[in-house]
């Protein structure tokens, strides 16, 4: 066997895979050999089968199986001992790839077009000026996050009157249309309706100012203008719910009014532990602010990659080999027409180019990634969707099963590898550029982004 290139230029070369008979006959004969032990005809015994007859039923299936086995082992190869950073994959000549015989060949060449990666520079270095925006969090931020906390330790405490905000605990019994209670129809005790919830406003107001042992006569499907909600509310099934209609009396067990918890120590306690030390009001705003302006960093630092992507492409030009692309791209995805390979096709070699510079980037810096990397990774993401749930004293062992079961997903292990190498190459960049630090609002943040 035999491999020579010829370099067309540096991004396009042609590279000849010649096999010769004695290349893979003794691999061939053996497959046959194995095809005649198993093979069970009629007329022959188990194993008996004559050569030439498996020869002529399997030969050529045989062959062809093994030559390119053979071929693309051996390209594979050849690829990986030259080392040649192949752009996308070889592809078949269409000029110099004579038709190939199983029938009566056996000698093969086989030739193929090859698209090459150029060499790259990548200088990261201080004089090289790229902004990174460190995202405050503002008054109202910290406020509405502080009201959250608040909320979830808050509790309903009973009281007299119901106002618009209240919930109100009470008894439905479904009424005849004189208004006395209906034989065998529906009850529900201990039903909580919210008042702010209800469509129609006459119904609305006439439970403002109701108090425990008050009776109010109402249609619920007016009320709330769904009859999913109201057959849930009063524990009946789908479809009950939607023959539903008339009115029912609604009895009063009491008012409940919701109260957010105090902004006092047992708050701050329950919220960020005993060990925190906070003991005031604006240590525990502090705290919050602390904690979502690091929540931020991923915001900023998804925005560097952007602008360091931009930077670098603008900074490093270079050619690649785009008739070679195209065709690969047709070959791989033969649905797409040639006008979509047009149209998508800019974008395509911005994103092959940022993969080559990333790439180097990797190899000039030894920039590696291990199982703990990921693991780490695993835990932060668990840790920051607990914080969003306002769960922020979540044990280690806890989060270690949540990563363990995150990282037994194939696709949730692959998504987080993928994020922990950007994640490398980004805090590489960050390492060797000068980073012009600008302050800004969350949301001045956010309309930078949507322009």
């Amino acid at each position: 066997m035999n491999i020579t290139r010829e370099n067309i230029d540096e991004l396009n070369a042609i590279v000849t895979v010649s096999i010769e008979k004695n290349d893979y006959e003794a691999t061939v004969n053996d497959v046959l050999k194995n095809y005649r032990k198993k093979a069970n005809m009629p007329g022959f015994r188990p194993g008996m089968v004559p050569a030439g007859l498996i020869k002529k039923m399997y030969g050529k299936a045989a062959l062809a199986e093994e030559v390119n086995k053979l071929l693309s082992n051996s390209l594979n190869d050849y690829i990986h001992a030259e080392n040649l950073n192949v752009l996308g994959e070889p592809l078949p000549n269409n000029e110099k790839q004579l038709p190939v015989n199983w029938e009566t060949d056996t000698d093969f060449n086989f030739v193929f077009d090859m698209g090459l990666a150029p060499e790259i520079a990548v200088n990261l270095d201080k004089q090289t000026t790229i902004t990174y925006y460190n995202i405050l969090a503002g008054e109202e931020i910290v406020t509405k996050q502080l009201d959250a906390y608040a909320a979830r330790l808050g509790e309903n405490k009973v009281v007299d009157v119901a106002e618009e905000k209240d919930t109100i605990r009470g008894n439905f019994v479904q009424l005849t249309e004189d208004g006395s209670e209906l034989e065998g129809g529906i009850k529900a005790e201990q039903v909580i309706i919210a008042i702010d919830m209800m469509k129609d406003e006459e119904v609305k107001a006439s439970f403002l100012g109701v108090k425990a042992g008050d009776v109010i006569v109402f249609d619920p499907v007016k009320a709330y203008d769904n009859k999913h909600e109201v057959g849930h509310m009063l524990n009946i099934s789908h479809e009950e719910a939607e023959k539903l209609s008339g009115n029912f009396s609604f009895t009063v067990v009491e008012v409940l009014h919701f109260e957010k918890a105090e902004v006092n120590q047992d708050l701050f306690t329950k919220i960020y532990g005993e060990e925190s030390g906070i003991t005031t009001e604006e240590e525990f705003k502090a705290r919050i602010k602390a904690e979502i302006e690091e929540n931020f960093v991923q915001s900023s630092d998804y925005k560097f990659a952007i602008d360091s992507r931009d930077a670098l492409l603008k900074e490093i030009q270079f050619e690649l080999p785009e008739a070679f692309l195209k065709r690969w791209i047709k070959t791989t995805n033969q649905k797409m027409t040639d006008e979509q390979i047009e149209s998508d096709f800019d974008n395509f070699m911005i994103d092959l180019k940022w993969q080559l510079i990333k790439e180097r980037i990797v190899k000039d810096n030894d920039l590696k990634i291990n199982e703990e990397d990921v693991r780490s990774l695993a835990k932060e993401m668990a840790a920051a969707q607990f914080r969003q749930y306002g769960l922020n004293n979540v044990s280690e062992e806890h989060l270690e099963n949540y990563a363990e079961h995150m990282l037994k997903n194939e696709e949730e292990r692959r998504k987080l590898v993928s994020r922990k190498q950007e994640d490398v190459i980004v805090a590489a960049i960050k390492d060797k550029v000068t980073l012009d630090n600008q302050e800004i609002s969350y949301e001045a943040f956010n309309k930078m982004l949507e322009n």
